[in-house]
């Protein structure tokens, strides 16, 4: 099934269903310890998987006679090998993400021919990966915005191709979701463009939001409720992110600009230990997640993160 598939099944029984986020393994490592992320969360009958991608980054090695050298490296490759070697094993939908950050609209048409033969056909659409300086300027020939991306998407599906050539579009059509900024996109000048681009991939094709993480449910019903009323009817899935150490206490607000809120902090701040801090994160973690299946969410998505104990410890109290 595709997601939406599962998420109108969830809409129509009333149910929350469970999904999470992986990061594929670090350049020269194990699919196992992707596997074994799985094993720990599979009991929770998890709908579908995703799998995000990373672009290229540059680093500077010093040769011998001690000039700098400048080199391209990609720290998690695989995200396509990935996605099918865990639909391949587990039999559970996967979502890798396609991004514009680092990719060339050649490269998205390759992975897209390599997704449709491994018989994937979730995607979820996003600009990608920001610069070290914390913002997104793409590469020549980069798409610039998710919007782009979605062109191209859906161009495939209609089989069209970047040469020019057309084929028979594929059996199974490509479906996607697009992400959603319940505090606002950081580089949005205010809320109301922010849904005014978020309507445009929707009405383009996308068929589900997927939230950015966030602290406050409150956040996020006002966000649902002002995407209802710009006439995005969609289902919406809330990201939830447990914090799991005392650094992303300053680490979280500066990386993906959203708010922790002060009853949190303050707990937070009493911890002695990250193991203390884990507890605080699982704790607020179930009551945000009980109170958004009691709001009547179709599904909670999960960004384990190095915290896929803490989603455990999380979705065993609640499933």
């Amino acid at each position: 099934m595709k997601v939406i598939e599962h998420l109108n099944q969830a809409i129509e029984n009333k149910t929350t269903h469970f999904s999470f986020e992986l990061l594929p393994p670090l350049r020269g490592n194990s699919i196992y310890k992707v596997f074994n992320t799985i094993e720990k969360l599979k009991e929770f009958d998890p709908k579908y998987i995703n799998i995000t991608a990373h672009r290229d980054e540059v680093v500077f090695v010093e040769s011998a006679n001690g000039a700098f050298e400048k080199k391209i490296t990609r720290k998690r490759p695989g995200t396509v090998a990935v996605a099918g070697a865990i639909q391949n094993k587990y039999k559970i939908t996967v979502v890798p993400h396609v991004i514009c950050s680092g990719f060339t609209p050649e490269e998205t048409e390759n992975a897209l021919l390599d997704l449709n033969f491994l018989g994937i056909h979730d995607l979820l659409l996003l600009q990608g990966d920001k610069s070290p300086r914390h913002d997104f300027i793409p590469s020549e020939g980069e798409h610039k915005y998710a919007i782009d991306l979605i062109g191209q998407v859906n161009d495939v599906n209609k089989g069209n191709f970047l040469d020019g050539t057309h084929v028979e579009p594929f059996e199974t059509p490509f479906s996607y979701g697009t992400a959603g900024y319940p505090e606002k996109h950081e580089n949005a000048p205010n809320m109301e463009s922010d849904l005014y681009w978020l309507k445009k991939k929707v009405d383009a094709g996308a068929d589900y939001i997927v939230t950015q993480m966030f602290f406050d449910n409150q956040k996020f019903f006002d966000f649902e409720k002002r995407v209802r009323e710009a006439g995005i009817t969609v289902p919406i899935v809330p990201g939830i992110k447990p914090i799991s150490a005392l650094s992303q206490l300053n680490v979280l607000p500066q990386i993906f600009k959203t708010e922790i809120p002060e009853a949190l902090a303050a707990e937070v701040r009493k911890c002695k230990s990250n193991d203390e801090v884990k507890q605080v994160g699982v704790e607020w973690g179930i009551q945000q997640s009980k109170e958004l299946i009691q709001h009547g969410v179709p599904s909670l998505h999960f960004y384990t993160l190095m915290a896929s104990s803490c989603v455990r410890d999380i979705a065993k109290a609640i499933y």
